[in-house]
């Protein structure tokens, strides 16, 4: 069910399934949804740990969805079930075990939107998936610091809601970007280019990014964890852009 092995179909995927209602001019529609288990965290090695999701989001024709709280992840696939193209949705490993409640006349998310999950004036937090609720762990514990960090839920990568992460840094004037894939080519490389070009001059400290190591995912427990982003490394690289040494 990982990532990993989707890596088989990706002819499947890419070259038809993405390809055929562009190359039908619209006469053919492939309505198509695909759950993926994605990210680390299980102390399961290299081949059951990675972060595609940035891959599969550089793919114009797909729509790249990365539930995080257990409403988006409930209906989410209500909103993918009801798209005429192909969808994949990415659900991190570690929030299977995640309980919650949501409302109950609720019906429906917005697939393609941004949250803003916590409000703050000091620092943006852009992340998605399980990295959510370490930077809303950072957040709080940023905020005994008397940093008030925002925290935005990105929920869908492509296509990526530019407006809402803009606006966060309009506000904040600072960004961290948490993404648990590789930092070389990710889509957290994207979202802060997209700030770059257009939001440079609301900044009032450089971007930063939080990822994963440059290297295949460790199997013990220890160098796994000090591979992925953690919240110490969220809290420490914003504490350094609101307050520098």
């Amino acid at each position: 069910m990982t990532v990993n092995f989707s890596l088989l179909a990706l002819d499947q995927i890419l070259n038809n399934a993405v390809t055929i209602p562009h190359m039908s001019g619209g006469q053919f529609a492939i309505p198509l949804v695909i759950r993926m288990a994605t990210g680390g965290g299980r102390h399961v090695a290299a081949q059951h740990s990675r972060s595609l999701e940035g891959w599969y989001a550089h793919i114009p024709g797909l729509r790249v969805l990365t539930p995080a709280t257990v409403e988006d992840a409930r209906f989410m696939l209500k909103g993918a079930l009801a798209d005429p193209n192909p969808v994949i949705i990415f659900e991190h490993v570690m929030l299977y075990n995640m309980e919650g409640d949501f409302p109950s006349d609720m019906k429906e998310v917005d697939i393609a939107c941004a949250k803003v999950r916590r409000a703050g004036r000091d620092v943006s937090l852009i992340t998605y998936g399980d990295s959510l609720f370490k930077a809303l762990q950072a957040a709080d514990a940023l905020s005994s610091e008397g940093i008030d960090a925002e925290v935005i839920d990105l929920r869908t990568l492509r296509p990526l809601d530019t407006k809402t992460f803009l606006e966060s840094v309009a506000r904040t004037r600072r960004c961290v970007i948490i993404d648990e894939g590789w930092r070389s080519g990710s889509i957290s490389a994207e979202i802060g280019m997209r700030i770059a070009e257009e939001a440079l001059f609301e900044l009032d400290a450089p971007l930063r990014r939080v990822c994963a190591r440059e290297t295949p995912i460790p199997y013990a427990a220890h160098l796994e964890d000090a591979c992925l982003p953690q919240t110490e490394t969220i809290i420490t690289t914003a504490r350094e852009l609101v307050k520098p040494s």
